[in-house]
């Protein structure tokens, strides 16, 4: 393992010890190049460093009976990246499928992939598809992976999706609402994200889960990806139960 963290399962909190929780998480993991120049490591291995946090935050989430948790994994913007850590990214994918979906399809998890997945190589591209197929029919965890993701490329997909269907008649502009764009987004029939972590104290969206976050509790602790643990995002889960929520209207 050389200077990575050993994924040790330490004493966490149950289910039981939260006031309330999210029924969707939705997570910006932001901070792998900065925790790996802090390391003098390439950003291959922050990268990958990632991947340890974030099989333990999937376990915790899935542990928690949180409904449904949604990463950015990979934005449409990210091919704009160096061919090095692209590549480095690629196999990432490959590596984690590999690892993680057996235990992922024994835990009930079903995955989604959120996003344009043709213009992934073939490998890459065939495995996120067998991943799917795979957990297609899983009742538990929700797992929303962002690939090639990008939420106004998510909104423009819809407004496709519905001019189409007024087009062939099969729907009538002035029943248009909420309902008919959120059926033809990534996440149809998922409850809306309640709770967004974004890791390392940027304080921006960066194009994601712009719909879906209308209502969403913003968090942004200071901590880079690689060092986020279990007990950092049970204290977010913590100060989101305290959170009043009041979508649009006043405090009681």
């Amino acid at each position: 393992m050389g200077i990575f963290k050993k994924t040790v399962r330490r004493a966490v909190m149950v289910r039981e010890d939260f006031q309330k929780l999210p029924r969707h998480v939705a997570i910006i993991m932001d901070g792998n190049g900065r925790w790996a120049k802090k390391h003098k490591l390439n950003v291959a291995m922050g990268h990958r460093q990632g991947v340890e946090t974030l099989r333990e935050v999937i376990r915790h989430t899935d542990d928690l009976k949180i409904e449904a948790l949604t990463i950015y994994a990979f934005s449409t913007e990210n091919w704009n990246r160096s061919k090095e850590e692209v590549g480095a990214l690629m196999q990432l994918i490959l590596d984690f499928f590999k690892s993680e979906i057996d235990e992922l399809d024994e835990k009930n998890v079903r995955i989604l992939i959120l996003g344009d997945k043709a213009l992934f190589p073939d490998k890459q591209r065939e495995v996120l598809i067998e991943a799917e197929n795979r957990t297609g029919g899983n009742t538990g965890l929700t797992l929303n992976i962002c690939l090639n993701y990008g939420g106004r490329a998510e909104l423009v997909r819809a407004a496709k999706a519905i001019a189409q269907d007024v087009k062939d008649g099969k729907l009538n502009v002035n029943d248009v609402n909420e309902q008919t764009i959120s059926d033809r987004l990534y996440t149809t029939g998922q409850p809306d994200v309640d709770l967004m972590i974004r890791t390392s104290g940027e304080m921006r969206l960066s194009n994601f889960l712009l719909y879906q976050c209308a209502y969403a509790e913003f968090l942004f602790p200071k901590v880079l990806w690689p060092d986020f643990s279990v007990q950092d995002y049970d204290e977010a889960l913590m100060a989101y139960g305290g959170r009043e929520r009041r979508f649009g209207g006043r405090l009681r």
